[in-house]
């Protein structure tokens, strides 16, 4: 037992020299994919990863064997197993998982032939929850949460010709997990976004930023290493601009402010301006498209490059339209975007973790402004070191992914979660943090309203210190009678601006009746016709996300013949029918749209 605890530890230290940041823009570097069919299957007891004992063996499914002699026990045979497509999930590719929570295995082979002076990169878009890693047999790393990309340099761990890269997925919900056990949306595992193999130099360009501050375009760069006197050059050929610098010690360029030689246009909803950009370092090129814009507030008021401006937003889950999956590329967000522009929307709420990085693409080409969240979300173990650890992570992970993209203005903390001094300091920390890594965006999360007196609804929450933006959700129509909207009062006691995160209630597409019949289209539809009358009311409102564009499925939402697995709150149907309620909101958008010109 003492060996295999010290196999264990000296197994961890030899990974843990593996893992990476992931490279800012990956999709700009040389690349093999690995993307396409993985053999797979399910292991519910954990018997490739555990001994009989519970401890973790050496002999695991990990090494792929393959019997070399007639009389060799080997229990498993990754080849003579089904294929599943990467990216996707398991939920809806195999019956079977349809309900699964537990651990999958997935094997991929490929070819590979070093390059002098390379390294390998193996990169994970994301996958849900926990992934182990191992790369011919030996372990490459760990990685926890499902929503975030990760990387291990695994220029150690391949060789020339045939190579073949092993994962265990493991998408059991835990008390100390973002998010903790419960979550009102479909639990998709798998590996759910794209698997690439990078190829870089020994010293490459980890991360830069590209952005506006005080009307001039501010750059920083940093390398992979600390590495004084390289010479970088940036170029915007539409500007004009081509302007070279000189890494420091510690592998940086810090902070420089651009001369312009023309004149900039700005990113917005109406004018979705990108840039191509180049940054060139040796043999080294990256190219990428960049928006530039401000985002601030004034008082309740919220500015878009120094203007006020009304978010016309809907909030959105990572779900494909019709077939109810997990969305995985460009192509699955095209649609919900198209829905959400049908609507009328400028803005999305990206509920309630981030999204893959082509949906954040396609939405800043198409000009709609974002917020992206972490999924701190409900109760979390807030007194749990390693819980904060986790979402401080996610978060690290997120800012470093998207930071150049101009869509996105708010990043959010949280959503509806409870009071409590535990919970202020664990919140507390995590603002710190992103205020730390991005002061360029506005800070927000999904508050509750807690203080209610008769028909006034007080918000009240420690928070407030720490956002830019007082966002919270509120049901009055759904747990609440609709009847109380047109009494309500609404405080909010603080000189911000206002946006109301969530609102809503559920209807079964086709389903009609009276407006009093709860699940009727009617009824939904006299929902938003009365809350938005009050919402109309708030001081300094600046946006509302409805809840939600879609349909999503639900293991929380069980009514025979009105939910059946489905959150029904959508304005559309998973199928992609209109509700009634979408028309009411379109037609008050309007109204908003055209009371900005």
């Amino acid at each position: 037992m003492l060996l295999t605890a010290l196999l264990a530890m000296m197994a961890g230290r030899m990974a843990a020299q593996y893992e990476v940041q992931a490279p800012q823009n990956v999709y700009a570097r040389p690349s093999i994919s690995l993307n396409g069919d993985w053999n797979y299957f399910a292991d519910p007891q954990e018997q490739g990863y555990y001994d009989y004992r519970m401890n973790p063996t050496q002999w695991g499914y990990f090494l792929n064997a393959k019997p070399q002699r007639p009389s060799d026990l080997v229990e498993y045979d990754f080849d003579a197993c089904p294929t599943m497509r990467v990216p996707g999930d398991w939920n809806t590719q195999d019956n079977q998982l349809f309900l699964y929570e537990g651990t999958v295995w997935f094997k991929r082979d490929f070819d590979y032939t070093p390059g002098e002076g390379r390294r390998a990169l193996l990169y994970f878009g994301a996958v849900n929850y926990e992934a182990i890693v191992y790369v011919n047999g030996k372990k490459a790393g760990r990685h926890i949460g499902g929503f975030t990309p990760f990387c291990f340099d695994v220029t150690e761990l391949v060789k020339e010709g045939k190579n073949f890269v092993i994962v265990k997925v493991d998408n059991k919900r835990h008390q100390d997990n973002v998010p903790t056990q419960i979550f009102d949306w479909w639990n998709y595992g798998g590996i759910t976004r794209d698997v690439l193999l990078l190829t870089v130099g020994n010293t490459y360009i980890d991360d830069y930023t590209l952005c506006l501050k005080k009307q001039e375009i501010n750059f920083s760069l940093k390398l992979n290493c600390p590495e004084a006197g390289q010479e970088v050059t940036l170029s915007i050929p539409e500007l004009k601009l081509k302007q070279k610098f000189t890494t420091d010690a510690d592998g940086k360029i810090n902070s420089k402010l651009l001369s312009l030689n023309s004149k900039l246009e700005l990113w917005s909803p109406e004018n979705p301006k990108l840039y191509k950009v180049e940054i060139c370092r040796g043999d080294e090129r990256i190219e990428d498209e960049i928006g530039f814009r401000t985002i601030e507030t004034r008082g309740k008021q919220l500015l878009l490059n120094g203007k006020p401006i009304f978010l016309r937003g809907v909030c959105s889950h990572e779900e494909t339209a019709y077939t109810s999956r997990r969305c995985n590329s460009a192509e699955d967000a095209d649609t919900l975007l198209s829905w959400a522009r049908q609507l009328g929307c400028n803005f999305i709420r990206l509920a309630h973790y981030p999204h893959n990085e082509h949906a954040i693409r396609d939405a800043e080409r198409q000009g709609f402004l974002l917020w992206s969240e972490i999924p701190v979300y409900w109760t979390i173990s807030w007194k749990n070191e390693k819980t904060y650890a986790n979402a401080e992570q996610q978060l690290r992970d997120m800012i470093r992914r998207d930071h150049n993209r101009a869509a996105i203005i708010i990043w959010s903390l949280a959503n509806e979660t409870p009071h409590s001094d535990a919970r202020d300091q664990f919140l507390g920390r995590l603002a710190t943090t992103a205020r730390s890594l991005d002061n360029t965006r506005l800070l927000s999360m999904a508050m509750e309203v807690t203080g209610a007196s008769n028909y006034v609804n007080r918000l009240q929450d420690n928070m407030n210190k720490y956002v830019d933006v007082v966002s919270f959700n509120q049901y009055i129509g759904w747990y609440r009678d609709v009847n109380d909207a047109p009494k309500m009062k609404w405080e909010i006691p603080y000189e911000k601006p206002v946006i109301i995160s969530e609102f809503g209630g559920g209807a079964k597409a086709g389903l009609h009746g009276d407006k009093e019949q709860r699940w009727t289209e009617e009824f939904q539809e006299n929902l938003y016709r009365e809350n938005l009358v009050m919402l109309d009311k708030i001081e300094g409102l600046a946006g509302t996300c409805p809840w939600v564009l879609k349909d999503f499925r639900s293991p929380r939402r069980p009514l025979p013949g009105i939910q059946d697995g489905f959150n029904r709150k959508g304005l559309f149907s998973d199928q992609g029918k209109r509700k009634k309620a979408f028309y009411v909101l379109r037609e008050w958008y309007e109204e908003k749209k055209n009371a900005q010109k």
